[in-house]
């Protein structure tokens, strides 16, 4: 009973410092759009990381990141990540480094002030409208000719089971086969216990990790469904292994 009193306590405390930050890093974020792709991502990715690390730190947040020497400087990366909770995007977008870009649904485009940043990180798909589907593929291969890297969150929607992952769509699997860019898994654990699918208006400050994971190369003749399922497999298998295990390296 107490806890939940207190988590709800520094879940206002969060949104209040939220909103606050946002609003301080607005402006510079939307400056950052008029420099030309791919300097206005990497403008984006700077600003977006010192505006997490001020959040974070202002939030009680703590993150570790363990396997950052798997991201090679030069190479131009398809990322997936796990997802368990709205805290998913906020720890990527700030400690993911170099120009990026999100597929991102377009509904939260529409919130105020928050969708001008939304807007200026994402390639936004309408999932309802096969055009906006097929537009969105092409833009996100757009942008790794940019030689900017594709976030992408291949279980579509949070995972809310007790499961480590959601059946993964094959979205980032056909961009990679189409573009034979490798695909650098990454594994998030802690935001499922920051933010609880089964609790309303509730956080609690925990430690957060990101795991970057070995690159897997993709060949002529990789499928879709090939790749996907050897991703699928390498996430599931680390996450079972490494969720109660303490990190060592950290940021």
């Amino acid at each position: 009973m107490i806890r939940n009193i207190v988590a709800r306590i520094l879940a206002g405390w969060g949104s209040i410092v939220f909103v606050i930050t946002m609003l301080i890093f607005l402006f510079p974020i939307w400056l950052s759009g008029f420099w030309p792709e791919p300097k206005s991502s990497a403008l984006l990715a700077k600003i977006a990381n010192v505006w997490m690390t001020f959040f974070f730190f202002l939030a009680g947040i703590r993150v570790t990141i363990r396997g950052k020497e798997n991201m090679k400087k030069g190479e131009t990366y398809i990322i997936i990540c796990n997802h368990h909770s709205l805290m998913d995007v906020p720890l990527t977008s700030g400690r993911i480094p170099g120009p990026n870009k999100t597929i991102a649904k377009i509904e939260m485009a529409k919130v105020p002030f928050f969708g001008i940043i939304y807007k200026r990180g994402s390639v936004l798909v309408d999932r309802k409208n096969p055009n906006s589907r097929r537009e969105s593929f092409n833009k996100m291969r757009q942008v790794l000719d940019l030689g900017m890297h594709m976030i992408i969150y291949p279980e579509g929607a949070r995972n809310t089971s007790d499961k480590p992952l959601k059946e993964f769509h094959e979205g980032a699997f056909r961009l990679a086969a189409a573009t034979l860019n490798p695909i650098l898994p990454i594994v998030i654990f802690g935001t499922d216990k920051m933010l609880p699918n089964d609790k309303t208006f509730y956080y609690w400050p925990v430690k957060l990790e990101m795991h970057y994971l070995p690159a897997v190369s993709v060949n002529e003749g990789d499928s879709a469904e090939f790749l996907k399922s050897k991703l699928f497999g390498i996430m599931w298998n680390y996450y079972e292994q490494n969720k109660n295990q303490p990190s060592s390296a950290t940021i």
